[in-house]
């Protein structure tokens, strides 16, 4: 795989701009038309990181799926998990969820698009998921789905595609994303940043780079919705699209012409970031997230923070937030994984030093060792179960606590998800907006263990040094 070369930031205001009061009405408009609910898949529940005012199911019962599609909103999420199951357990789950879609769909009678939202730096079950929800989509619902959407852009992380390749923003420069720390990834990793080839490496050759459709942004940004949607119409045996964009404009843009494939028969699956997911639903701007909007309790305990990811990004940002005064912090040693018996003593004696600080009003942060733990001779499968145990041992800090805290952070997208789960026990939550660019806060529901609260989802992957601090201040100023 040969080395790709970084490119300045300054790329990205190189290209010619469109007039995007225009598009935003041709999409409003198109979505409008446009009678299919859009069910959006989530494998962490990091992908909200551009909606608001939106439900998020935390499991996939017919209950859950039902009430989806009866909401007004044109989109929900469910939340699945799957970048924290094994193969075989994500393989089950979307069987049972493209089963249940398609069962909720027939009987009332609504049409339903699927998006499958992953990791904006090419993490997680791929292909596998997409292949299966086509199987699932054809054999219960009748349909022939001919083709699907590839498209990570996800501006608020810095994630964008340019002929054809991906890249992730590291200050004043694009990287390639196969040459990033993300591609390294222990269960997800991968070499190639060109998506074309990126799903020939994925699919070990079965639908070859020569073959993958390719939308660009000269396309995008000449407007040229007809040239677009014939190559949408062209599409056929679940052959790929790979949609390249470097803003809203662009996806925009590509979204008008979707519908209009849509409308003339087409079927598509997507397999897609955050950013996309706004524009299919023309879903409105909102100003960031303020502390009023957000914590509603006296104020009379402490928040926690607690982060699992053990990317160089969150350890930076976690050492920026050792500047703010007042929080204290506990090293969880996650290290004990390898004694059962240490492992649970000490789980109990951060849960115990957690609750003395909240009752205090102090904000705690918990945070796992900084490296991570690697063994000689680790499989996949190893270094992924021990993950999910040190993840499930992390919830497991605020699913015990016997204190309700003003407001939880999670860091980290496995994390995220057992937090808001396990811990909090959620079964729908409403998504109030973003608090920064990219980091989502949920209003949890009545049957969670900490009604009402805000929880904030912060990605392992996204933010600069400063984000982390920024937010936790945001959320303690009075």
């Amino acid at each position: 795989m040969k080395s790709l070369q970084k490119l300045s930031a300054d790329i990205l205001q190189s290209y010619p701009t469109v007039n995007e009061d225009y598009v935003q009405t041709l999409l409003v408009q198109a979505v409008q038309d446009d009678p299919h609910k859009i069910i959006v898949l989530d494998d962490d529940p990091t992908g909200i990181q551009t909606v608001h005012d939106i439900s998020v199911y935390t499991d996939w019962s017919y209950e859950s799926i039902s009430n989806g599609f009866k909401e007004k909103n044109k989109v929900f999420y469910i939340l699945t998990n799957s970048r924290g199951f094994t193969e075989e357990q994500t393989s089950k789950a979307q069987q049972e969820i493209g089963e249940m879609i398609a069962q909720v769909a027939k009987e009332q009678q609504q049409k339903y698009l699927i998006v499958s939202r992953s990791d904006s730096t090419l993490r997680g079950h791929y292909p596998l998921e997409t292949v299966i929800l086509k199987e699932q989509c054809e054999r219960y619902s009748g349909l022939n789905v001919d083709g699907e959407i590839i498209c990570p852009y996800f501006r608020e992380g810095g994630r964008f595609t340019i002929d054809n390749i991906h890249y992730v923003q590291y200050g004043e420069f694009l990287v390639p994303a196969g040459e990033t720390e993300f591609a390294k990834d222990k269960t997800f990793g991968y070499q190639s940043s060109d998506l074309t080839e990126y799903i020939e490496e994925k699919s070990q050759g079965r639908y070859k780079k020569e073959q993958v459709v390719t939308i660009s942004l000269q396309e995008l940004r000449a407007f040229n919705i007809e040239k677009i949607v014939d190559k949408l119409i062209h599409v056929t045996n679940f052959g790929k699209v790979v949609v390249n964009a470097i803003d809203a404009c662009d996806v925009k843009v590509f979204c008008i012409a979707f519908y209009h494939a849509l409308a003339q028969g087409k079927y598509f699956l997507l397999r897609t970031a955050a950013g996309i997911v706004k524009e299919l639903g023309a879903i409105a701007d909102k100003p960031l997230l303020t502390r009023q909007e957000m914590v509603t309790s006296s104020g009379a305990t402490g928040g926690i923070i607690v982060v699992g990811s053990h990317t160089q990004k969150t350890t930076s940002q976690v050492e920026q937030l050792k500047t703010v005064a007042g929080i204290r912090f506990i090293e969880f040693d996650s290290d004990l994984v390898l004694e059962e018996e240490r492992f649970q003593e000490e789980i109990a004696s951060v849960i115990k030093r957690e609750e003395q600080l909240l009752n205090q009003g102090v904000t705690v942060v918990v945070y796992t060792k900084r490296k991570l733990l690697t063994l000689d001779n680790d499989s996949k499968q190893d270094a992924l179960a021990r993950s999910v145990k040190i993840s499930d041992a992390v919830q497991s800090l605020v699913g015990r606590l016997n204190v309700t805290p003003a407001f939880v952070v999670a860091k980290g997208g496995i994390t995220s998800s057992d937090v808001g789960t396990k811990a909090l026990n959620v079964k729908r939550a409403n998504v109030l907006g973003q608090i920064r660019p990219g980091v989502p806060v949920w209003q949890t529901g009545a049957e969670s263990k900490f009604p009402q609260i805000p929880y904030v989802i912060f990605p392992g992957n996204v933010g600069e040094q400063n984000t982390l601090k920024e937010v936790v201040e945001i959320l303690l100023a009075k």
